[in-house]
């Protein structure tokens, strides 16, 4: 069992394209007439103000492990403290112009759907209906053991009366860095209560993918089937460093279709890209549209 965690460094810093105007017209030009399949990345919800893992600049950070949160209750109470602090930072944001662009081009008819590694739920906020949760949700929370499912919002309820002084005490201490993962920057968590399951009294687990987890066989399945549906697949805002994205982009061209990548830096997938821009992805997307 992995309990150590997974450093990701940032980035390389990378110059965006000089001619970044004429390679969107260009990029345009290619997606006209057809139906276009979005995998989207942190990188498209960084205008939101959601930090990511990845971008230049960003500190190094350790991302959770599913090993990790398994190996012990006081790993669990020290994750759910930070969560707790820090969901609702998530909660509160609100899509950028990238994903209302997103937003547009599906109604337009010329978006097919979009499968998103994000765990955001800006996408739906934007008005996108077909969309693939590849990571999950941070909005649902479920048992380990019964697969009870609750809301976010719910578990908030029964943890806010519990732990009113402990977040009183760390709130003292004045702003608290926001991390990637719906959760804060936070050391001391010991005096922290948490919820097990109302139904059975087992371990609550957000409804997300952590690192090390896999991806259900039924939702990896929906997404090949939504490349095979597109005439082509735009990747937005991901260095594709995983494969629960990665394997799209090779699906893609395993079967003739061309790959679009717009991300700032560089990706897995850039070999595989029928073309690349390197630029922000609100500013392509508005562009697009």
């Amino acid at each position: 069992m992995r309990t150590r965690p997974v450093q990701w460094a940032p980035a390389q810093p990378t110059t965006p394209d000089p001619d970044l105007p004429d390679r969107i017209d260009r990029l345009g030009e290619l997606l006209s007439g057809g139906r276009t399949l979005a995998l989207t990345g942190a990188g498209i919800s960084t205008d939101s103000g959601i930090p990511d893992y990845r971008s230049p600049g960003t500190p190094a950070r350790a991302p959770m492990t599913i090993d990790m949160f398994l190996s012990t209750a006081e790993f669990r109470r020290h994750y759910w403290a930070r969560n707790h602090l820090g969901w609702r930072h998530m909660d509160s944001a609100l899509p950028n112009a990238g994903h209302r662009a997103l937003a547009a081009l599906e109604r337009r008819g010329a978006l097919s759907g979009v499968i998103t590694q994000n765990v955001d739920m800006l996408h739906l906020k934007a008005g996108n209906r077909a969309v693939l949760e590849l990571h999950g949700s941070y909005g649902r929370v479920r048992c380990l053991r019964c697969d009870h499912q609750i809301s976010r919002h719910h578990l908030a309820d029964l943890l806010e009366p519990a732990n009113a002084d402990f977040v009183s005490r760390i709130r003292g201490r004045g702003a608290i860095e926001v991390a990637p993962d719906a959760d804060v920057v936070v050391a001391d968590t010991t005096d922290f209560t948490m919820i097990d399951c109302q139904v059975c009294g087992g371990i609550l687990k957000p409804d997300i993918v952590y690192f090390g987890e896999s991806v259900s066989k039924s939702v990896v399945t929906q997404g090949f089937s939504m490349v095979d549906d597109a005439d082509a697949l735009l990747v937005l805002g991901s260095s594709l460093t995983v494969m629960s994205g990665l394997r799209f982009v090779r699906h893609a061209r395993r079967t003739g279709k061309p790959v679009f990548i717009v991300n700032r830096g560089h990706t897995r997938g850039d070999e595989l890209a029928t073309m690349k821009i390197d630029g922000p992805c609100s500013q392509v997307l508005t562009s697009l549209v």
